[in-house]
């Protein structure tokens, strides 16, 4: 079965300062960082490039998860994974095909996954569970950080482990010491987190508190 993870989301962190929150990430215990690129069309907002991987891939020595948020992600993913993207998820939704997405990132030696909104069918991400490392839930409406929880994406969560027992399936949006042990207990088990581990006194503290509930509750 796959492990618990507990992803810092940089999207929460302080802009003036990422290469500081991508060190505190490290020395907090996680396991990767996530990064979010939104291309303003595809969601209202626009985010990272790939100079911001590149500084993130100096900074630390952390597995670099790259979520793409963008219509035409096959004009883009050569960029990032130059850039040192570790991990690469392209939406469902856009406007390229994930097959050959998945087949590129591949073959430039890295993990590559699908990405599901909130209001996408778990089934949608069925034609590419046996080419995917990792399937993402959206758990908010992609495009801007702090938002809250979308309780009806558990039962999708639930559905797709089901279907699909050994691979990670990771969620990202309003992951909270509550809501993040109700997504492993549903079958999560990357949880991906900003505000709640950004924003805490002691990111280590707040991040290995996650990690032990979702242990249990995975458990469970």
């Amino acid at each position: 079965m796959p492990n618990i993870q507990i992803l810092p989301s940089l999207l929460a962190a302080d802009f003036g300062h990422l290469a500081d929150a991508c060190r505190a990430a490290e020395r907090a215990g996680a396991d990767a960082l996530h990064l979010d690129v939104m291309d303003g069309h595809f969601v209202p907002n626009l985010t990272m490039g790939p100079d911001i991987v590149r500084m993130a891939r100096r900074s630390t020595a952390l597995p670099l998860s790259v979520h793409l948020m963008c219509s035409r992600p096959a004009v883009l993913v050569d960029a990032f994974l130059e850039a040192g993207a570790d991990l690469v998820l392209v939406h469902v939704e856009a406007h390229d095909d994930p097959g050959a997405l998945l087949e590129r990132i591949h073959a430039a030696g890295r993990r590559a996954g699908v990405v599901l909104n909130p209001e996408t069918p778990g089934h949608a991400a069925d034609p590419w569970i046996s080419e995917t490392d990792e399937i993402l839930l959206m758990t908010v409406h992609p495009g801007f950080g702090g938002q809250s929880f979308l309780e009806h994406v558990l039962p999708k969560i639930a559905s797709l482990r089901a279907r699909a027992p050994a691979i990670d399936l990771s969620v990202d949006g309003g992951i909270t010491q509550t809501t993040a042990p109700a997504c492993a207990r549903a079958g999560a088990n990357v949880l991906i987190a900003g505000t709640a581990l950004y924003r805490a006194a002691d990111m280590r503290v707040e991040l290995e508190r996650m990690r032990a509930a979702c242990a249990a509750a995975w458990e469970s």
